[in-house]
């Protein structure tokens, strides 16, 4: 026995690494040295443990990098010791996970990690022009035509991040869809090209789409999301075994190799943050390795320090020969200056392509700046956006902005910006003059109907002289406000400053007062009771309101009749008249003349509201 350990003192090697390389060397193991040195040089190095699940079948794909893999590695090694007949001293199985890589020979397969052979990338070069699209709303009996984008041209080159950004409904998303292929070509124009090539079906699998919405299996971890896309999505010349190598290999280099064994998560089940699930959304594109890579707003949602994370990542993304283009909606500065280049649309429309590093260079070099220190991408959606109270705007610049000249018009035949917010004043001023007066009209006679039956019974006065008197008692007071209301509003919004205008259309208001004062007056003589008129006039007035030619232009036949008893309508037409010396015909469809036929109609409706009033007066009962 003595020699027998003697004989084997002399046999093992000084040092541990040249003991465990002997046993190593002795055993039938089917495992060989170096991929167990591997497990062990690797798993010696500490990492944070990260798992929430357990899995019994899927060893051969657990991190070689966590804690786990140590002890597995050395359990299995020393099991396989004891059954090849090898006795270990105690002292060496104590200090054998003390190993350093130093101690360990040197060996080149284990410092490289396994690459498959994957088929290297196609540069493409993404080029469009004269971009548009529309989408057609199919109505009962209309069919209107919405215009989307309008002529969009740009590029964008391999190894480069294409930013869209605009504010909401400017077209970043519609405009992402067309150049990922995603959308018919028979609703848009222009063209887009691929490397000088039009699409086709072979260019599909070249090209990734991560969409803003995470669509993941919350129950399954990040590994078993990646693998089982690599397994289904991998063309079938690689082996399982490659493709599993492959998703490995994509959450190493998203920087998932903490979390790939915890649940990707959801509603009722916690799991991984907003930004690893970005990132695991990006790796199910990139496993395919694709050319061309497109974004929908892909940090939103995040911190700023984390989307600042995601757009480098899109840059490492892009430095591998992809070309990638993303939507944004309103960067941080810091995340503003990491784009390459940069689309800014408004409302469908291009308001600049190049270098985003040098937007605001360019928007100074035409006069816009910001006038306090900002955000350059918040000032660019402001810009976009219309809203530019913060903005240094050049004068003739501001005209295009907000509102265009008053005898201009569009080129689809609608009215331009300026007369829409004068065209919108105007008529709040003949809708307005219209309610009031006949919600304080309604309550004159109601409130004195017990009054009027008792004096009426012994004939104290006649019905003609009580209706003349009350009826013109309450108009100094009902004139009295809308003199004040004109004289701030008029100036204030500068309409036409001069007298003759000013008088006309203070004249046409207390017309339009006086109309509906009798229309008021005549539905509560009509009814005699305040909740019934009240109803019946709210009905009324908001009819007349929808056939006064502002809100609903193409009124049906059969009630287009309503217009012309509508005193909305008339004093809308007057003001107009006396405000425009020329009237779009694709705003008002009337003739400019002298509003004889307007004045007319609000003359009869003042005397005939009134006999009306005075007949369901006289034949009120006076029970």
């Amino acid at each position: 026995m003595k020699m027998e350990m003697a004989s084997s003192s002399t046999v093992l090697p000084r040092s541990k690494s040249d003991q465990l390389e002997t046993m190593l060397r002795k055993s039938p193991s089917a495992e060989s040295a170096t991929s167990l040195a591997r497990k062990l040089r690797i798993g010696s190095s500490p990492g944070p443990r990260t798992h929430t699940r357990k899995h019994s079948r899927s060893g051969q794909l657990d991190e070689v990098s966590s804690g786990g893999a140590l002890s597995r590695a050395s359990s299995a090694s020393f099991g396989f010791f004891s059954s090849a007949g090898f006795t270990v001293p105690p002292e060496e199985i104590a200090n054998l996970q003390e190993i350093s890589n130093d101690d360990i020979p040197e060996d080149i397969e284990a410092n490289t990690r396994i690459k498959i052979h994957t088929e290297p990338t196609l540069p493409i070069y993404l080029k469009f022009t004269d971009l548009k699209y529309k989408v057609v709303l199919r109505g009962v009996r209309t069919i209107i035509e919405k215009n989307i984008l309008n002529g969009i041209t740009g590029s964008a080159s391999p190894g480069e991040v294409l930013a869209l950004m605009g504010p909401s409904g400017s077209g970043k998303t519609t405009l992402l869809n067309l150049l990922s292929g995603r959308l018919i070509e028979s609703a848009s124009g222009g063209s887009i090209t691929y490397n000088d090539q039009q699409y086709s079906k072979s260019l599909k699998r070249r090209i990734g789409f991560v969409t803003q919405d995470d669509v993941l299996f919350p129950h399954l971890t990040v590994r078993e999301t990646l693998t089982y896309a690599a397994l289904l999505r991998l063309p079938k010349t690689l082996t399982k075994q490659h493709k599993a190598q492959r998703a490995v290999e994509i959450i190493c280099d998203l920087g998932l190799e903490r979390c790939q064994d915890t649940m990707i998560g959801g509603t009722f089940v916690r799991g991984i943050s907003g930004g690893e699930r970005k990132r695991v959304c990006i790796g199910n594109e990139i496993l395919l390795n694709p050319s061309l890579l497109f974004l929908d707003e892909p940090t939103s949602g995040l911190d700023s320090t984390t989307a600042l994370r995601m757009v480098r990542m899109l840059h490492e993304i892009a430095k591998a020969g992809k070309t990638v283009v993303t939507t944004i909606h309103q960067p941080s500065s810091r995340l503003f200056h990491k784009f390459d280049k940069l689309i800014l649309l408004g409302k469908g429309s291009l308001l600049y392509f190049g270098n985003a590093s040098e937007a605001m260079v360019y928007f100074s070099s035409i006069g816009c700046t910001p006038l306090i220190a900002m955000n350059p991408a918040e000032f660019l959606v402001d810009l976009a956006n219309g809203n530019i109270n913060d903005v240094s705007v050049p004068l003739e610049l501001k005209d295009k902005v907000q509102m265009d000249d008053s005898t201009r018009e569009t080129k689809n035949g609608k009215p331009s910006p300026t007369v829409i917010h004068e065209a919108g004043l105007l008529f709040f001023i003949a809708v307005f003059w219209g309610f009031f007066p006949v919600f304080t009209a309604i309550f004159t006679f109601p409130q004195e109907r017990a009054m009027l039956n008792k004096e009426r019974a012994v004939d104290m006065y006649r019905l003609s002289a009580y209706f003349t008197a009350r009826t013109t008692s309450d108009l100094p007071l009902d004139l009295f406000l809308p003199v004040l209301f004109l004289l701030i509003v008029y100036f204030m919004a500068g309409l036409r400053l001069s007298v003759a205008p000013f008088v006309l259309s203070m004249l046409i208001v207390f017309l339009s007062i006086i109309a509906a004062q009798g229309l008021g007056l005549a539905i509560g003589a009509m009814l005699m009771d305040v909740k019934k008129a009240t109803t019946l006039a709210s009905i009324t007035a908001m009819t007349f309101m929808l056939a006064g030619g502002f809100f609903v232009k193409r009124v049906p036949a059969f009630i287009s009749w309503i217009r012309y008893i509508s005193f909305n309508y008339h004093t809308y037409r007057l003001l107009l008249k006396v405000q425009y010396d020329h009237i779009p015909p694709a705003l008002t469809g009337i003739q400019q003349d002298r509003g004889f036929t307007e004045i007319t109609a609000m003359l009869a409706m003042v005397v005939g509201y009134r006999l009306l009033a005075y007949i369901s007066l006289r034949n009120m009962n006076l029970a």
